[in-house]
């Protein structure tokens, strides 16, 4: 079965990461939580989480894709986070995928791995201005670019989560029925 981590510090979206991590494993696609501080991290509409894991105490070989939650401070304390940049920059070298939604794709800017890139980030030009040496889509909500996987912000959680596990193997469809996301879109072209 194909893995996926999330990594969580303080100020993390809760939507952007507690979702994805729900339906990656309802899509039958493992999917652990990983703090870069305690175990317990407050998100940054102070709702409390559990990490399955510190970073200390992970092996990242273990993983296929490595999901970068936005939120703030949560993606600039990402982005400070040495051992984030160094996965980060390990999973794009080796073609495993990176994941980035909201705030956070400045993780990958500082990280190095943007550049050339076709991306998309929250619509706000502080964000926008940091891609202007990769190609940012301002009219799609998911944008795929071979390995790199990047989505607007807290509404855009389903389609973001739902893109990794169909790249992971997931059982999208299924779950996606079950979880009513069909007939919900749907109702969004009436």
């Amino acid at each position: 079965m194909k893995k996926a981590v999330v990594i969580l510090a303080e100020g993390f979206e809760e939507g952007e990461s507690l979702e994805t991590v729900d339906i990656l494993r309802r899509c039958g696609v493992g999917c652990d939580s990983v703090s870069i501080g305690e175990r317990i991290v407050t998100g940054c509409n102070s709702i409390k989480a559990v990490a399955d894991y510190v970073m200390d105490e992970v092996n990242f070989n273990d993983y296929d894709m490595v999901i970068l939650p936005g939120g703030m401070p949560g993606a600039s304390n990402l982005a400070e986070d040495a051992r984030v940049i160094e996965t980060v920059q390990a999973f794009m070298k080796e073609g495993k995928y990176v994941a980035a939604i909201c705030a956070a794709p400045m993780v990958l800017k500082k990280a190095g791995v943007s550049a050339g890139r076709t991306l998309t980030s929250y619509p706000a030009d502080k964000y926008r201005d940091l891609f202007t040496d990769s190609t940012y889509v301002d009219d799609q909500i998911v944008v795929t670019d071979g390995n790199l996987i990047t989505s607007r912000g807290p509404a855009t959680v389903f389609p973001f989560a739902y893109a990794l596990a169909e790249v992971l193997g997931g059982n999208v469809e299924t779950v996606k029925e079950r979880m009513l996301y069909n007939r919900l879109t749907d109702s969004w072209k009436n």
